[in-house]
């Protein structure tokens, strides 16, 4: 599928990835090897195969090697640029808002241990038609994959990452549309789920259903799960 007008993409991918153990004590988690590759290679030709031609990654531990392995991103077909977290812990939200300048006023945000295969362009076109400053891709959960954290009718009722109510069914998908608006919601948050939540709770987080399941490398298990899915895709 092509579509040149797909917004840019924001990948965090600046975390240490503590769960992962001694994978992470020399490469940081994007970079850690799935399938034979680094799984962010996986990421990026799965953007691309959906239209993506600006990627900015926003790194932090040891994202030199990140930098080195991408580079430009001409090798995928894309535009990469890198935001530094620098020196001090900034957080997802922190990452966003220091890489603003390089994503414009609509971009999708994605996180760079995360395989997602969902229509991005039709979650961009979501947002639009909604109005709202941000949306929130979904997934049926009824606790599945991981803990619900999330009440959804159309919209998102309630989120919260941290203490979710036991009767919510529904879980982040970890794909999400922000506007450079939505960033000035909660400006003092460190977590992009702070966001989300002061969001929802003023009834401006729009929501889309994803319907194929996420893979994601963040603990041992999920990688080894990603590892197998993604060798049966080659």
């Amino acid at each position: 599928m092509s579509n040149p007008g797909l917004v840019p993409v924001c990948i965090l991918a600046g975390g240490v990835g503590s769960r992962l153990g001694d994978r992470v004590r020399s490469v940081p988690k994007p970079l850690v090897e799935v399938a034979g590759e680094p799984f962010l290679l996986h990421q990026l030709r799965l953007l691309r195969s959906h239209g993506a031609h600006r990627v900015v990654l926003c790194i932090g531990y040891l994202g030199d090697q990140i930098v080195e392995v991408v580079g430009d991103g001409s090798a995928f077909e894309l535009d990469v640029d890198y935001s530094y977290d620098g020196p001090e812990l900034i957080g997802t939200a922190g990452a966003i808002r220091k890489a603003l300048p390089r994503l414009g006023d609509r971009f999708l945000v994605v996180y760079g241990d995360t395989y997602l295969r969902i229509d991005y362009a039709d979650v961009v076109a979501a947002h639009v038609a909604s109005g709202l400053p941000a949306l929130m891709t979904v997934l049926r959960n009824d606790g599945r994959w991981d803990v619900s954290n999330a009440d959804f009718d159309g919209r998102l009722v309630r989120y919260d990452k941290r203490s979710p109510s036991a009767d919510w069914r529904w879980i982040d998908y970890g794909l999400g549309v922000l506007s450079a608006e939505a960033m000035v919601t909660a400006p003092d948050a460190h977590d992009l789920a702070d966001v989300y939540a002061s969001l929802a709770a003023g009834d401006r987080l729009g929501g889309y259903v994803a319907t194929e399941r996420f893979y994601e490398i963040g603990t041992p298990s999920a990688l080894a799960e990603t590892s197998r899915f993604l060798t049966r895709l080659t």
